[in-house]
């Protein structure tokens, strides 16, 4: 079987794109999947036995059922949990797309399944020319969006979702992540999105409190995915 590949992006920071991504790893791995994680660019890191950890690229391990080594998983870790391109500069770092589509070629021969996880929103900078968008571009991959669902979600899906089809990408599905317990309305809101984005809706992932990727995975059709990840279209 050829290997498949997604990539997570959100409609901004905080709003659960790793997640979205454990629960998408965990219910990979119960479809019988090889199920591997990417988080290509990581910022926010401390040291622990010597070697850089970050709490995203760990809790993405966990869900994985295929260790990638770390610079395979991980090409660039920064130390401070800020923008990316301001922490790699601050740290001398040159954040190199064609250095991550080879790591991304290497996790491919390893998995059936490769979830890569953006960084913050669709169009986070990396450097003065390039953002998270042209990183997707580069891989080609198609695209989960994974909506946080709070007050000025509907504005910020629809924008994102306009990004993505600009760059030619495919719009596999999204995934409406409860965020805020205390939205007004949510349903509403959801419904809204339904009718507006040309893409399958994935799952509806409740609050929950704390957070529990096993338990968020049941709330998101696997099947659908994979099926729209096999379609060329």
């Amino acid at each position: 079987m050829t290997a498949l590949s997604l990539f997570v992006a959100g409609t901004d920071t905080e709003i659960g794109k790793t997640f979205v991504s454990a629960a998408l790893l965990h219910g990979f791995a119960r479809a019988g999947w090889r199920a591997a994680a990417m988080k290509p660019i990581a910022s926010g890191a401390i040291e622990r036995d010597g070697v850089l950890h970050n709490e995203d690229a760990d809790q993405l391990d966990a869900a994985a059922n295929v260790a990638l080594p770390n610079d395979i998983r991980t090409p660039f870790m920064m130390r401070e949990p800020i923008a990316p391109h301001i922490a790699a500069a601050r740290e001398g770092i040159a954040l190199d797309i064609g250095r991550i589509v080879d790591a991304h070629r290497h996790a491919m021969t390893k998995a059936d399944i490769v979830v890569v996880e953006g960084v913050g929103g669709f169009r986070v900078p990396l450097d003065d020319t390039h953002d998270t968008a042209d990183l997707a571009l580069a891989l080609n991959l198609p695209v989960v969006l994974v909506v946080g669902i709070r007050l000025g979600c509907i504005s910020h899906a629809l924008l994102t979702v306009e990004a993505i089809a600009s760059r030619g990408l495919k719009l596999a599905g999204w995934v409406a992540n409860r965020v805020d317990p205390n939205m007004l309305y949510p349903d509403e809101n959801i419904a809204t999105l339904r009718q507006r984005i040309d893409a399958p809706l994935i799952g509806v992932i409740p609050h929950l409190a704390p957070n529990d990727a096993r338990r968020a995975a049941d709330s998101l059709d696997i099947g659908l995915l994979t099926d729209q990840l096999h379609r060329k279209d």
